[in-house]
């Protein structure tokens, strides 16, 4: 069974990888203004527009989509519940008033400082999502989402309050609206740090698998458990915040991906995580082309398209409640 899902892994990540690929090339290959591929190597516009604007975008598209597949299948194994994701566990809603706070209190920071705050107020927006989920003792999987959708209502609620009062409404709607439009050279670079947050949770798949199993198994095999929790809870709300800061919200994307890949590979992270990240740089890639092309030469936010999908995975997963997406 090990052997023919390791097989089953291989066959997935190559036909992944080559979807990637193709995706990529369209992403490049479409875009408001015309492209002339045979005049890029000879035309310095045709050169500066890919280069400035094709090559950063996609770059973007795939870093965010791959990071937040990864930040949900994290959540995913250590909550031990298919439907948590950063979505359904408030987040990004966290890391979005983390953001409003960092534009109110810390005008002229960084990006790199706002990350940072976005990031402690995404970590703590998690960890409470955590300590109720515990502290409740709910016994219906369903129920735990719900949880983490209430939460998020809440920081969202209070993002929005605040930012009502500071005459900011407007600009909070354009950050947490995951819309790479925006995106160009020197506007896009910090996505490779969430690159790299995927990349540490490879590394740290092992543990993170046995802390999956419970307290006791992870104890039993000699794995400091609440270390290890906060470490991969660390890794999935930064991957959110630098997302949220970056490129903005996308909605359902670490519920719809990690699903679909442990239904394939299984629940074993060292081969599940490659497959995941390249089937969120897929999911993200496609809902991005769609966006383009439905109203070019304008676009629909790739937010609203991945929620739309994300919202009917949701409530697939709710309906057929008991299948293998669910574990007792």
């Amino acid at each position: 069974m090990t052997s023919l899902r390791g097989r089953t892994a291989a066959v997935t990540l190559g036909v992944a990888a080559a979807v990637v690929a193709l995706l990529a090339v369209a992403s490049l290959a479409v875009g408001a203004a015309t492209l002339d591929w045979g005049a890029v190597l000879t035309d310095p516009e045709q050169l500066r527009l890919v280069t400035v604007s094709r090559i950063p975008r996609t770059a973007a598209v795939i870093l965010a989509g791959a990071a937040m597949a990864v930040a949900g299948l994290i959540m995913q194994a250590l909550t031990r519940n298919r439907y948590v994701a950063p979505t359904t566990a408030g987040t990004i809603d966290a890391a979005g008033l983390g953001v409003l706070v960092a534009v109110l209190l810390f005008a002229g920071a960084s990006v790199m400082a706002k990350i940072g705050i976005a990031l402690v107020f995404a970590f703590a927006g998690t960890a409470l999502f955590l300590l109720l989920v515990e502290r409740l003792r709910l016994r219906e999987m369903i129920m735990v989402p719900l949880l983490g959708l209430v939460l998020g209502g809440i920081f969202r609620a209070t993002t929005e309050m605040i930012a009502y009062r500071a005459n900011l409404t407007q600009t909070v709607q354009v950050w947490m609206n995951g819309d790479f439009s925006g995106v160009i050279e020197g506007r896009y670079e910090t996505l490779w740090l969430a690159g790299a947050a995927a990349a540490a949770a490879y590394l740290m798949a092992h543990h993170l698998t046995a802390a999956g199993m419970g307290r006791e198994i992870a104890t039993s095999v000699g794995l400091p458990y609440r270390a290890t929790l906060a470490a991969g809870l660390g890794v999935a709300s930064f991957a959110t915040a630098v997302v949220v800061v970056t490129v903005g919200a996308i909605p359902f994307l670490g519920l719809i991906v990690p699903n679909v890949v442990t239904l394939l590979v299984g629940d074993n992270l060292r081969r599940a995580l490659p497959v995941t990240a390249l089937g969120g740089a897929a999911l993200v890639l496609a809902c991005d082309l769609i966006g383009r092309l439905v109203i070019h030469p304008y676009e629909i936010p790739v937010s609203s398209v991945v929620g739309v999908l994300g919202a009917g995975v949701l409530l697939a997963l709710i309906l057929r409640k008991g299948n293998r997406f669910a574990r007792a």
